[in-house]
């Protein structure tokens, strides 16, 4: 096990299976271009083998399955599989929820049972403004049959000036109606973002904004979360919770276990640092020779998090993962 000597460590792995997307959300590209797969993406199988060995060599606990969109790439059904039998405590997806009616069958299969979706408006033109792609009825259905088939699901929402902050309000009340937990995400200093502080600090919405808003139409109070939880979660009494990712106003750099995968084979250990650390050289490789390569990658991998708090980074968010 590798920690630092804040006694962070590793737990949380998020794997990208493709830096494609069905979307080209203003807050994530500029240019309204969808986001294509990488000329080097490695295949599911390979991916896999990349999980396995970082559970055995920094203890990873938990994973969650991240794009670009993750749905659309012709190497889930393998990762799926491959991944089985790797004895996680838990295994999650994060989806714009697009495909996710037809995906449903093959993810109940794998034994997923949570779902984060994607989701920044209930104004159907709105949302065709803002994720430039996709159909808000298709994503609602989605949502629907996977609730209804036992799934957990969290909803999750980058409130922005100027863009969607008039539907804070009734996109909680419909999660907290159809039992979802909506996660209101604070916009992030990532890629394009990370350049133009003028457009981040037009459209930013920081917490204590958010708090006041919701406050005008609903009574909360703060909730328990795991120690190295990135939301601060609220109760509605009778109704359900929500959750804010506030990543500007109350930054959880100190408690970080999170450690990304990219569908090229390189190692994120923070967001905010330039840094990645390749291993895709690592997964053809037999175990004995592949772990003691792949800990001295994670040492240094570790070492990039930030002591205190985010400070952006110009990759784009869907290349890793979000």
């Amino acid at each position: 096990m590798i920690v630092d000597r804040q006694g962070r460590r590793f737990r949380n792995l998020r794997v990208s299976l493709t830096a494609a997307c069905n979307y080209a959300c203003t807050y994530c590209v500029p240019d309204g271009k969808r986001l294509v797969a990488a000329q080097d993406e490695l295949p599911g199988e390979a991916l896999a083998k990349g999980v396995a060995y970082l559970i055995e060599a920094a203890g990873i606990e938990r994973l969650r399955i991240t794009g670009g969109e993750p749905l659309i790439s012709p190497r889930l059904d393998g990762f799926l599989a491959a991944i089985a039998g790797l004895g996680l405590q838990d295994v999650a997806l994060t989806t714009n929820g697009q495909l996710l009616s037809r995906k449903l069958p093959r993810l109940q299969e794998a034994g997923i049972r949570r779902l984060n979706v994607s989701l920044d408006t209930l104004d159907a033109s709105a949302f065709r403004r803002i994720a430039r792609g996709g159909d808000l009825a298709t994503v609602l259905e989605g949502m629907r049959q996977a609730s209804a088939a036992g799934m957990r699901i969290k909803v999750n929402m980058v409130p922005m000036r100027g863009q969607n902050l008039d539907q804070v309000l009734p996109l909680l009340d419909y999660c907290l109606e159809h039992g979802y937990e909506l996660r209101f995400i604070e916009l992030m200093r990532m890629g394009h973002l990370a350049r133009d502080s003028n457009a981040f600090l037009q459209q930013f919405v920081s917490l204590e904004q958010l708090l006041a808003l919701i406050g005008q139409a609903h009574s909360y109070q703060q909730a328990s979360a795991p120690m190295d939880a990135t939301a601060l979660r609220y109760q509605v009494a009778g109704k359900g919770h929500f959750g804010v990712i506030a990543n500007e106003s109350v930054p959880f750099c100190r408690t970080c276990s999170r450690l990304r995968l990219s569908s090229t084979g390189w190692l994120h250990g923070c967001l905010s640092s330039g840094n990645r650390h390749f291993v895709g050289d690592l997964l053809g490789k037999p175990r004995h020779e592949a772990l003691p390569a792949l800990q001295r990658l994670l040492v240094k991998a570790l070492g990039d998090k930030q002591e205190l708090a985010f400070s952006g980074g110009v990759t784009v968010m869907k290349v890793i993962g979000g």
